[in-house]
Formats: structure tokens, C-alpha cells, sequence
């Protein structure tokens, strides 16, 4: 019996059914590491996407991810189930999880003739070795096991199954004030007779994403009302989000040629720098539609083979013309490609010689977009903004994403019985 207990034991160490001990861990897209860079989640082939999957979907999602450390690195991965408010669920991994809990990365690749070395990492998942048994908020964590667990990148995805039907439109805003800004959205939840809610107020929460961000979602609303088996989300200035304008880009693809938007490559000895067009404020600016990657980037070289591993490193010159520098704020660049998050490596430096603030940033080849936005220095924690740099309009495109959670009486953990998505413009 002795025996048989000590092989238990062993198999379920392997397996891994206890959850990593991480300190300091976030709950979000990021980047624990300097040396990390570009990193891509998606559905995999549609890198525009958002990692929002349903547990029936065949087609997994894909994590790609740079490393300019010369070695080769022992990177494993492993994912943590989450609550609605991304917090971790109270239940096991072993509960949500078919397979082994953590695995090593082993599809790595290095850079091919590029000015700027790199190792490549990707992964898909789920794969045959780790698979998810539930649906709910997900947080997939890529880690190094030298000195115990250290995160390197977290991303968030949504694993949902369709158990309702949903259909949404967008509103004029009811406040006035409102009504050349902003967009609303209005919704229902339509449920099968046989798909009990005991009670929708306390058991049905909706979040809802504008542009796949989650810095800015608006999170844990309850039904309006009901009826009969329809729930309805028609609110009055309550799901409501500022319509933005279509984003700047910069279009890297080329380093031979030069792009729209790019006024000079320069060619170097260890490598390129690419200077952009003068950018400037446009919230005065009449509204201009053009096609954007809404926020979004992709990583693409024309220039020569693998768009992953030939595309090289370039220093980005971004200029943004302010006759005066300002004394109350803080000016940064933030897009996708770097979380929609306000980092000290992308505020931008007032130039007096040129009457701009300046910034220079390695960016991987590609099509990248991005806004230019403000920081109060009296409150650096308060949210940063866009409305005086980009200004907003409510006939901007944009994408709406709508997620359902689901906890009844007595559950453990939030499921995710539902997901719609559509455009400003449909």
C-alpha cells in the first residue's frame, strides 16, 4: 500500500496538478521582462483577432513572441482559470485543465538575416498536451523555472460556449452632449426555455469591449429588464464609450522602400532607422474615415522570407508638433503593441529645437497603430486620455465585443454561456 501511495504521489507531482507559485504576478497583458518583445496572441492564422475561442473551436490560438537574449531559453507555460473580475477561480487546475498543467515552449526559431538577432517562440494552445475543460476568463502565463517560477508574459483569453443568442446595435447616446462623440451600444439575450436562470439579476453579468482593450471594458452589468425569455441591456448612458477617430499608423513592412506615412530610412551599420511624417492634434480636425487595424498591429516584411523570423528591428522616430511643451501632463504613445498601458519607455521628451515632443522606439517590421495620449503629472494613476490629441467621433468604426458570464447559485467559478461581436459600421 506503501508503495502504491508513493507512485500517487509521484504521478500527480508530474502531472502537476499544484498551480505555480508566482509572486507578483498581474492579471493582465504583459511583459515582465526587457528582453521580451512583439508579442502576438490570436486566433490562430487571423492575427487581427481577438484570443476569444469558443471549447468547441477546432482552430487554436497562437502566441509568437520575441527574445533578444542570445541563448535559447527553458520557457513553460501553464494556464490559470479566472473569475469574471480576473482574479483566480477557486477551483483546481486539475478541474479545468485535460493534460498536463505546464509544458516547456519547444518551437523556437532563430532571426534569419536581420541587422538585429533574435529568437522566435510560438505555441499554439489548446494542443495535445494541454487542453481546457471549461469556459470562463483565462490567464496564459510563460515563465522560467531557474530560481522557481518567473513570469516573462502573461496574455488574457476568453474560452466561451454559445448557449444564447444574442443580438446588439449601436445607439445614438442619449445625452446630448454626447451625441457627436460617443457611440451606444444596446443589446439582448435571448435563452432556450429548456436553459433555466433561476434568478438573471444575480446569475447574469455582461462585459463589453471596445476594440478587444480591456483597460477601458465595461464590465458586470446586470439585465435592464426581463422579459419572458429575452434579457435586455437597454440602458440610458450607461454602456457608452468614447468613439474615438481612426487610428495613426505607421507601415514598416518595407525597409528598402518608403511607406506612406515615412519620410526617411536610413540604412546603418548595425541596423535602420525609420523616420516618420510629423504628427500633430486633431481633436479640432474634421473627422477622416480610412481603413485602420483599430488599435491593433501585425507583424509583416515584404522585403524578403519568413514575415516572423526575416523581418528585422528598426528605430522609429515619432514626432509629435506642440508649440509648447506642457507643464501639467505628460505625452506617451500607446497602442496594442504595447498593451494600452502608460510605460516610461514610450513617454515622449519635448524637443525646444524643433518646438515637438520626440520619441524613439525599436518596433519589428510591420503595420502598427497608434494614438498619442495624456497624463495628468498631479495624478499619474488616473487614466490617460485621448480626447484633446485624437479628439472623437461618433461615426468612427470601431469593433464591439459582448461577453455573458454565467454563475448560478452555489458555483464555483463564472462560465462564459455567451459571445457577439459587431462594428460600428454594420
Amino acid at each position: 500500500m506503501r508503495y502504491i501511495l508513493l507512485f500517487f504521489l509521484a504521478f500527480t507531482s508530474t502531472l502537476g496538478f499544484a498551480q505555480p507559485d508566482f509572486d507578483n504576478i498581474i492579471y493582465d497583458n504583459e511583459v515582465y521582462v526587457d528582453h521580451i518583445s512583439s508579442v502576438q496572441f490570436y486566433i490562430n492564422g487571423f492575427p487581427l483577432d481577438d484570443p476569444i475561442i469558443s471549447i468547441e473551436d477546432e482552430n487554436p490560438l497562437a502566441l509568437l513572441f520575441d527574445d533578444f537574449d542570445a541563448e535559447v531559453a527553458d520557457y513553460y507555460y501553464t494556464i490559470v482559470h479566472c473569475n469574471m473580475e480576473w482574479e483566480p477561480s477557486n477551483i483546481q487546475q486539475m478541474q479545468y485543465i485535460d493534460g498536463f498543467v505546464e509544458e516547456r515552449i519547444m518551437d523556437w526559431r532563430f532571426s534569419q538575416q536581420t541587422m538585429v538577432g533574435y529568437t522566435s517562440y510560438s505555441l499554439t494552445i489548446p494542443n495535445r498536451n494541454m487542453r481546457f475543460t471549461k469556459t470562463g476568463n483565462y490567464l496564459l502565463v510563460v515563465y522560467k523555472k531557474d530560481r522557481g517560477p518567473i513570469p516573462i508574459l502573461t496574455r488574457r483569453f476568453v474560452v466561451y460556449e454559445p448557449q444564447l443568442l444574442i443580438e446588439a446595435n449601436l445607439v445614438r447616446p442619449n445625452q446630448v452632449k454626447k451625441l457627436r462623440t460617443h457611440q451606444e451600444i444596446d443589446f439582448s439575450i435571448f435563452r432556450d426555455p429548456k436553459f433555466r436562470i433561476a434568478n438573471p439579476r444575480q446569475e447574469i453579468r455582461a462585459t463589453i469591449l471596445q476594440n478587444g482593450r480591456w483597460d477601458n471594458a465595461i464590465e458586470g452589468v446586470v439585465p435592464f429588464f426581463i422579459k419572458s425569455q429575452e434579457l435586455v441591456y437597454d440602458y440610458q448612458d450607461k454602456i457608452v464609450f468614447p468613439g474615438l477617430k481612426e487610428f495613426r499608423f505607421v507601415d514598416t513592412r518595407s525597409l528598402r522602400f518608403r511607406n506612406f506615412n515615412v519620410e526617411e530610412i536610413i540604412r546603418r551599420v548595425d541596423g535602420h532607422d525609420v523616420i516618420l511624417a510629423t504628427d500633430a492634434e486633431r481633436s479640432r480636425n474634421p473627422y477622416v474615415q480610412i481603413a485602420d487595424a483599430n488599435g491593433k498591429f501585425t507583424i509583416e516584411n515584404q522585403d524578403r522570407g519568413d514575415p516572423f523570423l526575416s523581418a528585422d528591428y528598426a528605430d522609429v522616430f515619432f514626432t509629435y508638433k506642440i508649440e509648447q511643451p506642457f507643464y501639467d501632463k505628460d505625452v506617451y504613445l500607446i497602442g496594442a503593441f504595447n498593451d494600452w498601458q502608460i510605460e516610461e519607455n514610450y513617454r515622449m521628451v519635448y524637443n525646444d529645437r524643433i518646438g515637438a515632443y520626440v520619441l524613439k522606439t525599436p518596433l519589428k517590421q510591420g503595420y502598427y497603430n497608434y494614438q498619442y495620449a495624456y497624463v495628468s503629472r498631479d495624478d499619474p494613476a488616473q487614466q490617460f486620455t485621448t480626447d484633446q490629441s485624437e479628439g472623437n467621433w461618433h461615426a468612427t468604426e470601431n469593433d464591439y465585443t459582448i461577453l455573458i458570464y454565467y454563475r448560478p447559485f452555489g458555483a464555483r467559478y463564472d462560465q462564459v454561456i455567451g459571445h457577439a461581436r459587431i462594428n460600428s459600421l454594420d
